[in-house]
């Protein structure tokens, strides 16, 4: 047996040296996965872990286009783009959210709670995206932000187009406004590929054309420093704008009868056609608002108040006011008496002032009457008795077949929208609606255009278009084409034919000839657009559509303000070869011949001194 001796000829211990040999391989072990490990992160992998770590300080932020320019029927711009700093938040990058919103609202003025409400509770993805929370800063508070962004981790400004509307408040309801997409909107695949934050239009030519006048976003990738400052653009994507629309519109004729019918201090609508296409040349309604409020973003306080207003300055009364049509029905009535052979020309109807039927007397405007009148003088001098008979005799059903053939009771099509359909009741309407039969004396109120009867002013236009131009009925239009931004046209609109009313060319004329008679006979009832530029001869109709019953006894001025009649009149011009048509509707205007018809010789005096220069110029 021998001995394995230590130093000094001590044995050695085995149990030592095994424990002494473990711990140089577990160090040696380590040492080796430490350095593989090292070698494969930065060398192996070290190309896609520098990519990673770049990405962990390149902010991608998405460039908005530049919306299409809306220009009227002339080339003059209505609505524009104007460069505008905006202050966004990236909430993963943020250290403290609610004390980012503070400090911002602080540098900009900007209230807390609207920071916050503009912010939402974004989740997921949303957390890595910018959110806008103020859209136009001005140069102080910018500078103040600019000067801070160290101190505003997440924090970024950034240069985006802002919608400029031109002219304010003029042709709001035609042009509409933007907003910030709703998630409803999201969901929709009208929007496909928009992204929470991005502004769209929400009414009017904005909201129809949003694809054609949006354009295409572009982008760009910036290396930013751990302060959140930009050190150099790693890569870039130009946006592409819009496409620009050109309407129908001629904006000088659309600010003439805005200030005609804000002269009056009163809510109504304007239409102004051309009856040979059905193109609108101008469309009003009023009260109105400034689209301009909406492009920066609205707040909640301003949005609540406006909903709220009573004068409901939002609505387009233009297509969206149903009123009762006074009057200006009457042609509606005359052409189903002509074509159902209750008119003929030797008709003739005494008025004394008043119709009985049955215990009840109905009025005519004219306390003392008109005498005996046959159709055309009854028109002229708008002899509610005369209609109270020829109505009767046609009845509710056969009034309502050529209300609706001339285009009533239903939308006209314009596609702007939304638009209500109005109502041309019915016996059988009266029955689903109130399980109530049809009475004669309801009738009598439906062939003056007042009971159940309800128009819209663009409605009552388009009828008076298709009488003007000798019975076709076109669909009243907007957009006159859509064009590249260097001016190439992509596509453009021509006159759309509804159909032909089925109505007889004897029958249009004897009523056209009677309008003529409004204007230039003696007791016509509108005499207020005689003689314009160029000795031009009109042919109209005036409407006083009453809103409530009232006793012949109360003086007019004794009645309260929204209970005093609406006030039509409905214009044509030339009246032997129509270019223009005008409804005015002012709100509680009292008579039309009045309280519209001044409108619309402003309106027609204003369309042919243009023309008159035109030809000037030419």
């Amino acid at each position: 047996m021998t001995f394995r001796m230590g130093p000094g000829g001590a044995p050695a211990d085995p149990r030592l040296e095994r424990r002494l040999a473990l711990g140089a391989f577990l160090v040696i072990f380590v040492w080796t996965v430490l350095l593989a490990r090292l070698f494969l992160l930065q060398v192996v992998q070290g190309d896609r872990f520098r990519v990673s770590a770049e990405r962990n300080s390149v902010r991608t932020h998405r460039v908005p286009a530049t919306r299409g320019i809306v220009l009227d029927r002339n080339g003059v711009i209505l609505v524009d783009s104007r460069p505008a700093f905006g202050v966004f938040v990236i909430p993963h990058e943020a250290a403290d959210l609610r004390d980012t919103l503070q400090r911002v609202s602080l540098l900009t003025d900007e209230p807390q709670t609207t920071l916050s409400t503009r912010l939402g509770d974004p989740k997921g993805r949303e957390r890595f995206q910018p959110h806008a929370l103020v859209h136009d800063l001005d140069r102080e508070s910018l500078a103040r932000i600019e000067s801070r962004l160290w101190a505003l981790p997440g924090v970024m400004t950034q240069v985006s187009p802002l919608r400029d509307y031109r002219f304010g408040v003029s042709a709001a309801h035609v042009l509409g406004t933007l907003g910030e997409i709703n998630r409803r909107q999201l969901s929709s695949r009208r929007y496909a590929g928009y992204r929470l934050g991005d502004v769209v239009g929400q009414s009017g030519v904005e909201a129809l054309l949003e694809r054609e006048l949006r354009g295409r976003p572009g982008g760009r990738s910036v290396l930013v420093d751990v302060q959140g400052r930009e050190l150099e653009v790693l890569r870039e994507v130009a946006p592409k704008a819009g496409n620009n629309v050109v309407l129908t519109l001629d904006q000088r004729l659309q600010q003439v009868a805005e200030q005609a019918l804000d002269a009056t201090g009163r809510a109504g609508a304007i239409v102004v056609l051309d009856p040979r296409s059905g193109e609108v040349l101008a469309l009003v309604s009023r009260p109105a608002f400034d689209p301009n409020r909406f492009a920066a973003g609205i707040d909640t306080e301003s949005w609540q108040e406006m909903v709220t207003d009573p004068r409901r300055a939002l609505a387009h009364r233009a297509l969206q006011g149903q009123y009762p049509p006074g009057s200006t029905y009457k042609v509606v009535t005359a052409i189903a008496g002509l074509e159902e052979k209750v008119i003929r020309r030797d008709t003739t109807v005494y008025c004394g002032g008043s119709f009985r039927l049955g215990r009840r007397r109905y009025r005519c405007w004219k306390p003392g009457g008109h005498g005996e009148v046959q159709l055309h003088r009854a028109i002229v001098e708008s002899c509610d008795v005369f209609f109270y008979r020829i109505g009767l005799e046609l009845g509710v059903d056969r009034l309502a077949y050529y209300a609706r053939a001339l285009g009533l009771g239903q939308p006209t099509g314009l596609e702007l929208g939304p638009e209500e359909a109005g109502l041309i009741p019915t016996a059988a309407w009266k029955e689903r609606r109130f399980q109530e039969p049809w009475i004669r004396g309801e009738t009598l109120s439906a062939a003056i255009g007042q009971g159940f009867d309800l128009l819209t002013p663009i409605q009552l236009a388009s009828v008076y278009a298709t009488i003007a131009n000798g019975g076709a009925r076109y669909r009243p239009y907007l957009v006159a084409r859509i064009e590249q931004p260097g001016g190439e046209t992509l596509r453009a609109s021509v006159p759309e034919l509804l159909g032909e009313v089925p109505i007889s060319p004897e029958t249009l004329e004897r009523v056209r000839r009677a309008l003529h008679g409004v204007v230039h006979e003696p007791h016509g009832t509108g005499a207020v657009v005689r003689w314009l530029p160029g000795r031009i001869e009109a042919a109209a109709k005036t409407g006083t559509a009453q809103v409530v019953s009232l006793s012949p006894e109360i003086d007019e001025e004794d009645v309260p303000e929204h209970h005093r009649d609406h006030a039509w009149f409905a214009a044509y011009a030339p009246a032997d070869s129509p270019r223009i048509v005008v409804v005015v509707l002012v709100e509680h205007g009292g008579h039309g011949s009045s309280g519209a018809g001044p409108l619309a010789r402003e309106i027609l005096q204003a369309f042919f001194k243009t023309e008159e220069e035109r030809v000037v110029r030419h």
